[in-house]
Parts: C-alpha cells; sequence; structure tokens
C-alpha cells in the first residue's frame, strides 16, 4: 500500500475576507514569526555577549558554525519526516527541541564553548527542521486562493522583526542579563512549538517504508519535473552566492575604507529592510500576468546592492541599490512559496521545500567563506562587479526555461 496525496481538504474561502481575521492563519503567523525572531535573536545577543567579553569572538564563530551545520544536517531529514508525518507535528518537536536545547547555550556561557556548540547544533537542527514543515503547513492551513497573501503576511512579519528587534534587544540589554536574553530565545522556540494549528492528518503509512535517503531522493525527482523550479533554484543560489556575500563581506569594508564609518553599513542594511518591507506590501496585494519573470526580474534588482559599492558614489546611491535588493527578494520570495505550494504534489511538498532551504542556505556560508580570499586575490572592484553581473544575469537566464513566466508546468508555451 502506498501512501496517499493530501488533498486541500477546505474549500476556497471568501476572497473579501483578510487573511489576518482567520484564527488558523494567525496562530501559524505567530508561530512562524516566533521561530524567526529565535533565528534572528541569537547570534545578535551572543555578539552583546562578545562585547561584554563573556565570549571570545572564536567562540562565537564556533557556535555559530555549528548551528549551521545543525541546520543543514536537519533540513533533508525534517523534509522527509513532514512528508511522512503530520507537519503539525514536526514543527512541535523541532520548537521543542530548540527551546530545551536554548538553556544550555546560557549555561555554557562564560564556561564552556564545546556546551554551547553542542546545544546550538541543536537549535540549529531545529530551525531546520521547522523551515520545510512549516513551508508544508502554510499550504494545509491556507486555501489556494490567498496563499500569496498568506505568504506575504509571514514574510512581512518578519522583515519587522529584523527591523525594531535590534533597538528592542539593545534596551533590553539594559536591564536584563545576557543569560536571560538567551533563554528568552528558549521561551519564543517553545511558542513556536506550541502555536500553529493543526493541519491535513497524515498519509497511510506505506507497508514497505522506504529508507530516508530513498525519500529524499523522490523530493528530488518531483523537483526535476517542474523546469522552473529547478531554474529559479539555480538564479537563487546564484544570487545568494555573490549578492548576498556581497553584503555580508564587502559592505562592511567598504563602509570603514571608502567612508570611513560605519553609518553606511548600519543604513544600508536598514534600506535593504524597507525595501523588503515594502516588497511584501506591494506583492500581498498585486498578482501580475507572468508571475515568475516578474518574481525573476525582482531577483535580478539584487544586483544593484554590490553594482552600487563598486564606484566611489555618494551613500545615498548605495542605500537607494539596497533597498532595490530587499524590494525585488520579497518580490521573488512570495511569488516562489506560493507557486511551489501550488504547483508540486502536495505529499512532496515539505520534501521539495527541504531541497530549496538546502540549496540556497547551504550556498550562503560558502560564499561568504569564497568571496574575502577573492577580494584579497583580485581586489573589490573586480569581484564586484562579477558578483552585479552574476545577479542580473543567472534571473535572466531562469526566465528563458519553459514555465519560468508564470513558475507553472502547465502554463502554455
Amino acid at each position: 500500500m502506498t501512501a496517499s496525496p493530501r488533498t486541500d481538504a477546505d474549500p476556497p474561502r471568501p476572497r473579501a475576507r483578510s487573511i489576518l481575521r482567520e484564527g488558523r492563519f494567525v496562530l501559524l503567523w505567530c508561530g512562524t514569526t516566533a521561530s524567526g525572531l529565535a533565528t534572528w535573536a541569537l547570534p545578535f545577543v551572543l555578539g552583546l555577549a562578545v562585547l561584554d567579553r563573556t565570549l571570545t569572538a572564536a567562540g562565537l564563530g564556533i557556535v555559530l558554525a555549528t548551528r549551521t551545520a545543525g541546520f543543514l544536517l536537519a533540513v533533508p531529514i525534517s523534509g522527509v519526516l513532514a512528508d511522512r508525518y503530520p507537519r503539525r507535528a514536526v514543527v512541535f518537536w523541532a520548537g521543542l527541541a530548540a527551546a530545551l536545547a536554548t538553556p544550555f547555550i546560557a549555561l555554557g556561557l562564560g564556561r564552556s564553548v564545546p556546551l554551547m556548540a553542542v546545544a546550538a547544533a541543536v537549535v540549529g537542527a531545529g530551525q531546520g527542521a521547522c523551515r520545510p514543515a512549516f513551508q508544508a503547513l502554510t499550504a494545509e492551513v491556507v486555501d489556494p486562493g490567498r496563499r500569496q497573501q498568506g505568504n506575504a503576511a509571514i514574510t512581512l512579519a518578519v522583515r519587522v522583526t529584523t527591523l525594531v528587534a535590534p533597538a528592542g534587544t539593545a534596551l533590553l540589554a539594559a536591564v536584563v542579563d545576557t543569560w536571560w536574553l538567551l533563554v528568552g530565545t528558549g521561551t519564543l522556540w517553545l511558542a513556536a512549538a506550541l502555536l500553529p494549528p493543526r493541519g491535513l492528518p497524515a498519509p497511510a503509512a506505506d507497508v514497505r517504508r522506504p529508507r530516508l535517503l530513498e525519500e529524499f531522493g523522490e523530493g528530488v525527482r518531483e523537483a526535476r519535473r517542474h523546469p522552473w523550479f529547478l531554474a529559479g533554484l539555480g538564479a537563487l543560489a546564484a544570487v545568494i552566492f555573490t549578492g548576498y556575500s556581497a553584503t555580508g563581506v564587502a559592505l562592511p569594508l567598504v563602509s570603514r575604507d571608502r567612508y570611513g564609518t560605519e553609518a553606511v553599513l548600519a543604513a544600508a542594511l536598514t534600506a535593504y529592510t524597507l525595501g523588503a518591507l515594502a516588497g511584501a506590501l506591494l506583492v500581498a496585494r498585486w498578482k501580475p500576468r507572468a508571475q515568475g519573470w516578474t518574481a525573476l526580474a525582482g531577483l535580478a534588482l539584487y544586483g544593484f546592492a554590490p553594482l552600487g559599492l563598486l564606484l566611489p558614489v555618494h551613500p545615498v546611491v548605495v542605500f537607494t541599490g539596497y533597498a532595490l535588493a530587499g524590494l525585488g527578494i520579497e518580490l521573488f520570495n512570495v511569488p516562489w512559496f506560493t507557486a511551489t505550494q501550488r504547483e508540486v504534489e502536495p505529499r512532496l511538498l515539505a520534501r521539495v521545500s527541504s531541497l530549496d532551504f538546502l540549496v540556497s542556505y547551504g550556498l550562503a556560508p560558502v560564499g561568504l567563506a569564497f568571496l574575502a580570499p577573492a577580494i584579497d586575490a583580485f581586489g573589490p572592484r573586480p569581484v564586484l562587479a562579477v558578483c552585479a553581473l552574476v545577479c542580473f544575469l543567472a534571473p535572466a537566464a531562469a526566465a528563458l526555461v519553459p514555465g519560468s513566466r508564470g513558475f507553472s508546468r502547465h502554463e502554455r508555451a
């Protein structure tokens, strides 16, 4: 007996009613927001620990590296588990694991970096397990006609968090010890575990349960059935490898060496977040006919970020480039997630989503590690020029692939 495919159990709801007035979606929205806030807060709080000398810079690097390793190891496994068992259950156990591991990071602070590293790996695994499960659970909770609005609301919450949370955390740090701030991130993970609503029941169990690797391979084969998905994922990976790395490595150097102040770094990142907020608000309502091409054009806007760092221009040009990059990344993200939820076979959705996160997030640290030596060897201008060129050309190449116009395998030629 084979696993039966998941189907959308609920009929489409009236589109006039706001998605934020639906109780089940609000619970899901709160859970995903809590997980995003906990994910963002950990490196920031650990940075505060470096400032008060309870953690060394080397220790910070080790802890964050193990968290990333835990994330990358958990993503493909959790994608299989979220297709095998109820998505809500995977979110619960992943969030609970991260919540229980976080206090051990606090216990190791100033005492044991190995303890912090092991606990951070568990937290990263919880984070990695949540991502594909949340993606698939969203498709179960939100009816097809409003998934773009729902995805936009979720990404909007993440962007608001990254904008206001630094000031809030800094204010809390003035009255609360770093130890308690770390424990607070564990509380956020507990909220992420408990708040989301139930989705659809798990599919019927297969008498001969295949191995995890075989099941993940089935997700890869499903992804290969959608040429637009592979092309878009390749373009996204190229932009992250180059444009995102330029943000992480080149922007601080340019801010310090060209402009002589860290204010340019802070303002550029703020402009990026404000642009992303504008993009999420825009795409929540706007549904262009050629949605895939519009999304890929938005992704190409990321090229203006490294392009603005290329020449000695006024800082406003840099800020504008980063605002465009933020706007474009949300013009891509929301339709991308919505199309994946629509086009991929429901019983394989978590596995395909895990492939998405594995490739995109997995290349981010590789790009960061590659760009710094490249700048040392060739200088910043050639490297930034290549980064900008890749950001412009990779989405353009993806737009030539069949199905990319509307992010659909079934669209007419």
